[in-house]
């Protein structure tokens, strides 16, 4: 059953990741991944547990995942769904900021380390308050700090020329919002891959926090129609008409309709 916002705090990020990617995927064996995090826990507790100075613990931390046991982001395949899945990035120890920076708090949060989540607009970013008199940002894809002239420049890239950043571009952010753009991202890829019967469960998943949301039913209703279930795309489609009637989608989306009702079979 899909997980309520309240249950998605009380876990950490990667066992609230964890608990969607058995929802996207069920032979996802839940046991042998938490397990597969406990064991790195445990190792970084015992190499940096006793260490007294946080700054030195969280630089031992960033060290040990970095570059001993070479957690890295994955340049070459960025939009791959291997990278949202948690047991792919454990066992490739390649990922994205937030699959990344999920395992990333988890060790965290064993160790005591005050770091938390941010959605940034672009990406997660790690946000850590008590190291110095501003908070530090660090970017979980490579483990570097990123200044605040690289984070306009994201924004920047994103968003147009004259994007500003903003204080609220920066709070930390709670569960359930990082782990509903992660469903984006995994139907996204998932999409990509056309491995639709799991990107209709990322889509279903959506609608259980937002069953209203015109552009997730659209989206619903092209899965649908990948997967030569016309009529009820064609009804998916319709709905998205009748709510955004504005959106430029909307026109080519009638000409869609009118296609998918001919191809309905004729019953004698």
């Amino acid at each position: 059953m899909p997980l309520t916002d309240q249950q998605l705090d009380q876990l950490t990020l990667a066992e609230g990741a964890l608990t969607l990617n058995h929802a996207l995927d069920p032979s996802i064996d839940v046991n042998h991944v938490q397990a597969s995090l406990e064991l790195l826990a445990d190792e970084a507790e015992h190499l940096l547990g006793s260490e007294p100075d946080m700054a030195l613990r969280l630089e031992g931390l960033r060290r040990l995942f970095y570059h001993q046991w070479q957690f890295t982001g994955d340049f070459e395949q960025y939009f791959s769904s291997e990278n949202v899945f948690i047991h792919h990035v454990l066992s490739r120890k390649k990922g994205i900021p937030v699959s990344l920076g999920a395992i990333f708090l988890y060790l965290c949060e064993r160790l005591s380390l005050p770091v938390k989540p941010v959605g940034f607009p672009t990406q997660l970013l790690l946000r850590i308050d008590e190291l110095e008199d501003t908070p530090v940002y660090l970017n979980p894809f490579d483990g570097e700090r990123v200044s605040m002239r690289t984070l306009r420049g994201w924004l920047i890239g994103s968003q147009g020329p004259f994007a500003e950043l903003e204080p609220s571009h920066l709070e930390v952010s709670d569960h359930p919002s990082i782990i509903g753009r992660w469903l984006a991202v995994a139907k996204s890829a998932l999409l990509r891959e056309e491995k639709y019967a799991m990107a209709l469960r990322c889509s279903e998943l959506a609608l259980t926090f937002s069953p209203d949301d015109p552009y997730e039913i659209r989206d619903r209703g092209y899965i649908f129609q990948q997967l030569d279930c016309d009529r009820v795309a064609a009804t998916d489609y319709e709905y998205f008409i009748e709510q955004c009637p504005d959106d430029p989608a909307a026109e080519l989306l009638k000409m869609q309709v009118k296609v998918l009702n001919e191809e309905q079979p004729t019953l004698h």
